[in-house]
């Protein structure tokens, strides 16, 4: 549907959000309140990711000889928390898109932190039988809803905040966040692996998700001082809204909500192969646990700078291209990636790591967030996200660990597992090329000009 021809305001790249320009420390708050509750957001949402390659399968899911098997169970635990994403990313975005994004990350964090909480003093499968596992996957299902509201809602703050010649640079931030939060909970595995392994699989495993009720108090605190979006502002005061956003995007905005999808599916199969199958990957050759969650932490830090570089050069060439050789990067890595993992070998696996995540993760996570807010009009912007994002989080990040670990099970092999991400890959190439730039060339002049 051509929405040029209903309404040209509203289906214009939201670059250009209205005369009022925030402050520059109102830039800084959103900024920092953003990226820190990402950081908190996401070591908890990785930490279940985490213990599901190295504990759940044995603690919750006890099915069969291979130890493959429980693993895959528990993997099927993070996938259903990637099915509860789109759910939440609905709600939340209906409640963002008509009531604010502060709202919105004030729920996703408090949520999270109390799903998991509760996962830390979960009795086992041998203590309260079947029991364990349903109560599990529940609140997986709870972390899966918090997250589904919680990407698009930080993002938008920064976005909707920051100058136009800058959004590109300070919306990447918020990947680092979720970096960061990925280098905590991986930390805090690394550290009480050192405990003797009956009382790590006993209770140690146990300390890193009790240790985030401490991180989301603090969040809670931080988020609490900043204010409501600029854009997301001046729609309110000119009454530009939708009582029924997700009705209102599919109708309006569905070339944008499937290119937004075909964004994320790729970058979502890549990170969640690289994150969670690498360790079942590297137990599965006979490499130490440490080894790979040691390289992991490395180039996820690696991968900051990356971002925080490329988000910039998207402001000065473009988000479409550089998006572009980030997807490219996918294919190109694939084969280098496992041969180098499954050598067996210290560096060669760091190197895989960091050709993985730091450099193909980190082009690809900081063009991101800046490509696909511009593709939705402010006032449709968080359901959008929410529909697009979460839906292929779904089928792009959740289904990934658990079909890998499958294949792998099946075929004692990565061969299929790099076919697998090849096709994946490719998703993405083809629908970065054939979506628009959403800051040409004559915009980003405009943009300049006026930050000087």
């Amino acid at each position: 549907m051509n929405t040029d021809a209903i309404n040209p305001d509203l289906s214009a790249p939201p670059i250009a959000t209205g005369p009022v320009a925030p402050s520059g420390g109102a830039v800084r708050r959103a900024v920092t309140t953003a990226v820190l509750g990402q950081v908190l957001e996401w070591y908890d949402f990785f930490l279940y990711g985490t213990a599901a390659a190295l504990v759940f399968g044995r603690l919750f899911f006890p099915i069969g000889s291979d130890p493959l098997t429980g693993t895959i169970a528990a993997f099927g635990g993070f996938t259903v928390g990637f099915i509860a994403r789109p759910i939440g990313g609905v709600l939340c975005g209906h409640i963002g898109d008509r009531y604010g994004r502060k709202a919105v990350m004030m729920l996703t964090l408090l949520t999270m932190g109390t799903a998991t909480l509760l996962i830390g003093i979960l009795p086992t499968y041998q203590q309260i039988g079947i029991a364990a596992p349903v109560l599990l996957v529940f609140l997986r299902i709870l972390q899966g809803l918090a997250a589904g509201g919680e990407w698009s809602g930080s993002i938008l703050l920064i976005h909707e905040n920051a100058p136009q010649s800058q959004r590109g640079a300070l919306a990447a931030w918020r990947p680092c966040g979720a970096a960061l939060g990925f280098v905590l909970s991986t930390g805090a595995f690394l550290l009480v692996q050192y405990l003797p392994a009956g009382e790590f699989q006993s209770w140690g495993w146990r300390l890193p998700f009790a240790a985030s009720a401490v991180l989301v108090v603090l969040g809670l605190w931080m988020r609490r001082s900043v204010g409501e979006s600029v854009a997301f502002a001046e729609v309110k005061a000119t009454r530009l809204e939708s009582r029924i956003p997700v009705i209102d995007v599919l109708r309006q905005c569905p070339r944008e909500v499937l290119t937004v999808f075909g964004l994320r599916f790729g970058e979502g199969a890549a990170s969640y192969l690289f994150f969670g199958f690498s360790i079942t990957y590297g137990q599965f050759l006979g490499i130490r646990a440490s080894w790979i969650l040691s390289g992991l932490t490395m180039s996820m830090l690696l991968s900051i700078p990356v971002s925080l570089f490329v988000g910039r050069v998207s402001d000065r060439i473009g988000r479409k291209p550089v998006y572009l050789a980030g997807a490219i990067a996918i294919v190109l890595v694939i084969w280098p990636y496992f041969t180098l993992l499954g050598s067996g070998e210290y560096w060669k696996v760091i190197t895989a790591l960091v050709l993985a995540v730091s450099i193909t993760l980190g082009i690809l996570q900081g063009a991101q967030p800046a490509f696909i807010a511009e593709l939705l009009p402010v006032h449709l912007r968080f359901s959008g996200l929410g529909i697009g994002r979460e839906m292929s989080s779904v089928l792009g990040g959740g289904f990934a660990p658990m079909v890998a670990t499958a294949l792998l099970a099946h075929y004692r092999s990565a061969v299929p597992v790099a076919v697998y991400l090849g096709v994946v890959g490719l998703i993405t190439i083809i629908t970065t090329l054939l979506a628009r730039e959403t800051f040409p060339k004559a915009t980003r002049a405009a943009a300049s000009r006026q930050a000087e």
